[in-house]
Formats: C-alpha cells, sequence, structure tokens
C-alpha cells in the first residue's frame, strides 16, 4: 500500500462530517443500548469483591469463616482494597441505598 491510500489529507471535508456524523449516531445508540448493561455489570463485580473480602477477611470485622491462614495468603493481594471495603461494610445503611 502506498501513503496516498492511508492519508487523512486526502479524505474530503463531506466524508468527514458524514462519517464523523455516522460515528456519534453509532456511539449514542450504543450507549442508550448497553449503558444498563455496562452499570450493572459494574455493580454486579463490585458487590462480588465485597463478598469475596467479607469472605476471606470477615475476622477483620468479627466474622470467623475462614481459617486466618488462608486470609493470611490473599493479604497482600486484598491490601489496597481493604479500608475503603471496612468503610463501605460499616457505614450505616438507608432506605436510599437500596433504591441506587
Amino acid at each position: 500500500m502506498s501513503e496516498k491510500e492511508n492519508n487523512p489529507e486526502d479524505v474530503k471535508p463531506e466524508e468527514k462530517k458524514k462519517g464523523g456524523f455516522l460515528n456519534a449516531v453509532k456511539q449514542f445508540v450504543y450507549g442508550v443500548a448497553a449503558h444498563d448493561s455496562a452499570r450493572f455489570a459494574l455493580k454486579s463485580r463490585a458487590s462480588m469483591e465485597h463478598l469475596f473480602i467479607l469472605i476471606t477477611m470477615g475476622d477483620m470485622l468479627g466474622v470467623p469463616i475462614l481459617p486466618p491462614y488462608y486470609s493470611l495468603r490473599l493479604l497482600p493481594y486484598v491490601v489496597p482494597q481493604i479500608s475503603t471495603w471496612k468503610r463501605r461494610m460499616l457505614r450505616e445503611k438507608d432506605l436510599t441505598d437500596a433504591l441506587a
């Protein structure tokens, strides 16, 4: 392939506008269709991570589920998330939290 075929400066302004508009429409439709799915996936991932940390490090909150040996083996992987997890688990819950 030569450089002339791949040169974006050779594209006409009308084609740029048409491609830009079609690209914007595609992104808008994708956003409308997939936003809810992406948000649900992120919320599910967060709840699974919190559940995993609760199972492995529950003895920090007084919930002895796993023997401390396994918890200590997993501790280096969980350390960055412990402070936010403890804050979230010990926070007061409200009716509006269930609606979000």
